[in-house]
């Protein structure tokens, strides 16, 4: 995962629509931390520090720590909700993360020796299915991205799940299949330029066979002029 996060935050009396409404005219967001096998609890939190950390681009994917009361909460963040408007973030839901657990995470995908692929060395083209791999990882061992050896690839492979060496204390969140990550394909420009190349033979064996009706045809013609100059 990204570097933990810290995010202080005030507990939350009272629930409903109103006391939300009364916390966001006061420059806060009300949200909940859930999971761990406890009672969700109530918070809320700055909305210009979470809007400042939602700025990074990587909040999602990131530890936050809640302190709250002169404690940290180790926490994910699992869903923010915006404003359809403005798209100020209205509420926030944390997932607790409690020692010895797992948690289902969205991990990025990087793809590294790029350089020693022949297939992308001749100007093929990595084709990105899955930008994301969906696993089911160790609370405290999360990983920040799965990076991804392409060397030796050729254009027309494919690489799949079974094939990547994931972190300890990380699986697949999906098991049921050996699913595609990337392809490697050929250049749009090669696939162009090959087409037009067919398309032109066609055009080349059209105009042949056009050349050799006329010239079939050709005695005909002389014939039928000398037959008209005979009748006159």
């Amino acid at each position: 995962m990204s570097d933990a996060l810290t995010l202080p935050a005030e507990a939350r009396e009272r629930a409903g629509k109103g006391a939300s409404r009364a916390l966001r005219r006061e420059g806060r967001v009300p949200a909940v931390i859930y999971g761990g096998k406890e009672e969700p609890t109530l918070i809320h939190v700055e909305a210009k520090a979470l809007v400042k950390q939602l700025d990074t681009g990587h909040f999602m994917n990131s530890i936050v720590e809640i302190e709250l009361g002169g404690k940290k909460i180790k926490t994910l963040p699992k869903d923010v909700s915006l404003h359809p408007v403005n798209d100020r973030p209205e509420h926030v839901d944390f997932f607790r993360l409690a020692k010895g657990g797992k948690i289902e995470v969205s991990v990025p995908v990087v793809f590294a020796n790029e350089e020693a692929s022949p297939g992308l060395k001749k100007g093929g083209v990595l084709n990105v299915v899955r930008h994301e791999l969906e696993l089911v990882c160790d609370n405290d061992k999360i990983p920040s991205e799965i990076e991804i050896d392409v060397t030796g690839k050729e254009v027309g492979d494919s690489i799949h799940i079974s094939e990547v060496t994931l972190p300890e204390g990380s699986e697949s969140a999906i098991t049921d299949r050996d699913f595609t990550i990337a392809t490697l394909v050929a250049p749009s420009a090669l696939k162009k330029s090959e087409t037009e190349g067919e398309d032109e033979d066609q055009t080349g064996e059209d105009m042949e066979a056009g050349e050799t009706a006329v010239t079939e045809q050709g005695p005909d013609a002389d014939a039928a002029e000398e037959q008209e100059d005979k009748s006159e």
